[in-house]
């Protein structure tokens, strides 16, 4: 990996916290008091609210996907190079926007968990970039990196 954001084990654990809660919350909403709030809706926008709350759930699932490969690593469970592959990289959830119109017609609070959900996977895909931009090592540098990723 190359010099930018370190990815400990800390690091890891606390997006996946993150992420977790996050999709706790983003259940409880849709699948109660927004079942309501989208009733309200007119019907374009009931398409949108459904459409949005997929991408919510695609978004997280794809993110706490790439944790659960972290802590494999992290644990020695799977060596970088597998956890590096191609298909162990971030999944690609956040190219389709809702444009700012009709967000801003939706729930608040449906508004906060898209937000939400699209900012964490902002971070961790800037995270997982930093693999497709790997510089070589020094042998003192990897070392000195893999004693940050244990502790």
């Amino acid at each position: 990996m190359n010099e930018h954001t370190p990815i400990t084990p800390k690091l890891v654990a606390a997006l996946y916290t993150e992420a977790m809660l996050l999709a706790d919350e983003a259940r409880g909403y849709f699948d109660s008091e927004g079942q309501m709030e989208r009733a309200a809706l007119d019907p374009v926008l009931r398409v949108a609210y459904s459409c949005e709350s997929l991408r919510v759930t695609t978004r997280l699932m794809h993110v706490v996907s790439w944790l659960l490969v972290r802590k494999a690593v992290a644990a020695g469970e799977m060596s970088e190079a597998e956890g590096e592959a191609p298909e162990r990289r971030l999944g690609r959830a956040g190219d389709t926007e809702l444009d700012s119109t009709r967000l801003g017609q939706l729930p608040p609070r449906a508004r906060e968990i898209i937000e939400a959900s699209r900012d964490l996977y902002e971070r961790v895909k800037r995270l997982d970039d930093q693999f497709a931009t790997e510089v070589p090592l020094s042998p003192a540098r990897a070392l000195l990196g893999r004693l940050e990723r244990s502790f």
